[in-house]
């Protein structure tokens, strides 16, 4: 049973330009004290923060072991999840600036987000610094966050676009500003290219031109994934999913292999008829990359299903966010990188100040006690 989320104690919905917050009170007397803002992540339409609430307090209870310990908690969501990451940061921006005129006292922020939340948190911070807007923030704090690019399998991106009709759901969160600036690597619907978007090369260069981080804060992580770099329970090239019924029949989708001309899906349509095969050159082992993962082929499957497809789930779950993404640690290129034991690395090699992987690995975002606990550690005196 999802948790009640209680009433907030303030809405912010006027003068947060792409966003709003919803504002928690610590337990004891009213007012700001002690601040923790948290932005929301990656999805299709505008944030639902009684939803975003209920998953930050339920395996482990985030929000309520805030308030307990003293401290205000600052929910960020944003008008449109897949607009631009420049974009949703002027709402983490207005929202600093409120938290700090708000407050009741001189106590410094923690800021920082889940998935994707911690990139626009982080680009936000390092604006305000690169634009000598003060922040206050001594903590920013990421959440199994792309720093170094997140991944949805070719074959599944492809098939988004290849569903007739109007343009779904799917496919229009694929090709939103977020997920071209968000994704290692792209499909386009138009060409085909499979590359890094070109809005990602502008992103990291607007994100270089601030500073790359904030040097004020301290810069803390946490990863889904584990740090042993041991693989997923799935075999490269194995079929993930197989699809019959009268639509899409024949169509499957497979594990990502390495090399040079490695099918991944094999899409077939009856109407209007097509089929497509779709390649990947250059990849690493990317679907069982250690990380935090995603039901993606279960999705897919589910979705199918409902309108009448026969299919043979075999694989459910593979890396969305690897784990030396979330930790900055390591690029996503190659086998090598990708499959880091990260745990035997230099911790000085991260961007990050300090980081922890996950003893096991987890869900994007899992909310667990070994995590949480870690960043409430080190949360702001």
């Amino acid at each position: 049973m999802p948790i009640e989320v209680p009433a907030a104690d303030e809405e912010w919905d006027e003068g947060i330009p792409n966003g709003f917050a919803r504002v928690y009170y610590a337990d004891g007397p009213p007012g700001v004290r002690r601040p923790v803002v948290i932005a929301d992540g990656f999805n299709l339409g505008r944030s639902d923060l009684d939803w975003l609430y209920q998953g930050l307090d339920g395996a482990f209870p985030l929000i309520t072991t805030l308030r307990r310990r003293g401290r205000t908690v600052i929910l960020l969501g944003f008008d449109e999840r897949t607009a631009s990451i420049s974009a949703n940061a002027q709402a983490a921006i207005a929202v600093i600036q409120r938290t700090i005129s708000s407050q009741t006292g001189s106590d410094l922020l923690a800021v920082g987000g889940f998935s994707m939340g911690g990139l626009i948190t982080r680009y936000a911070l390092a604006r305000m610094e690169h634009e000598g807007i003060p922040h206050r923030t001594d903590v920013y704090f990421s959440y199994d966050t792309p720093h170094r690019g997140g991944y949805i399998p070719i074959g599944v991106q492809a098939f988004a676009h290849f569903i007739p009709g109007p343009a779904n759901d799917f496919a229009i969160q694929m090709n939103s500003p977020a997920a071209k600036e968000m994704l290692w690597r792209h499909y386009d619907s138009n060409d085909g290219a499979i590359r890094q978007h070109p809005d990602r090369d502008e992103f990291l260069e607007q994100l270089q031109a601030v500073g790359w981080w904030p040097t004020i804060p301290r810069k803390i992580g946490v990863a889904n994934g584990a740090g042993d770099g041991t693989a997923g329970p799935v075999e490269p090239g194995e079929f993930a999913l197989t699809v019959d019924g009268l639509l899409f029949p024949g169509t499957n989708f497979r594990i990502q292999a390495a090399g040079d001309n490695v099918t991944v899906a094999e899409l077939v349509r009856t109407l209007p008829p097509d089929r497509k095969i779709i390649t990947t050159d250059g990849f690493p082992e990317i679907d069982g990359a250690p990380g935090g993962t995603l039901d993606t082929y279960r999705l897919i499957a589910d979705a199918l299903k409902k309108n009448g497809g026969i299919v043979n789930l075999l694989k459910s779950t593979v890396c969305f966010v690897p784990t030396v993404s979330a930790v900055a640690i390591r690029d996503l290129d190659d086998q090598e990188s990708l499959y880091a034991k990260v745990n035997a690395l230099d911790p000085g090699d991260s961007e990050l100040d300090e980081f922890l992987c996950s003893s096991t690995t987890t869900a994007h975002t899992a909310v667990t006690e070994e995590l949480c606990t870690w960043i409430l550690d080190r949360l702001p005196d």
